[in-house]
């Protein structure tokens, strides 16, 4: 794990549902299930916190390719 992976999981002791957003986004279903959690209870919100911080770490290049859609390639718009 990275540092920023380490203030996530700082974060998450607080505010499991913060890090999740940040990781997965604010549409996404792990935040809406991390949301059920804390209401259910702390302690199962934290432990997904922590589980989507250790799947999704943080990685330093990027591998978005651009808007796709399936069964196309990617368009490169830098290149003529």
């Amino acid at each position: 794990m990275q540092a920023r992976d380490w203030l996530l999981a700082f974060i998450g002791i607080f505010l499991p549902f913060v890090p999740v957003a940040i990781k997965r986004g604010i549409c996404s279903a792990d935040f809406w299930i991390n949301i059920a959690l804390c209401f259910l209870g702390f302690i199962p919100a934290l432990i997904h916190c922590w589980y989507i911080i250790s799947c999704y770490p943080h990685s330093s290049s990027s591998s978005y390719k651009g808007v796709t859609l399936p069964g196309r390639e990617p368009h490169n718009y830098g290149s003529i």
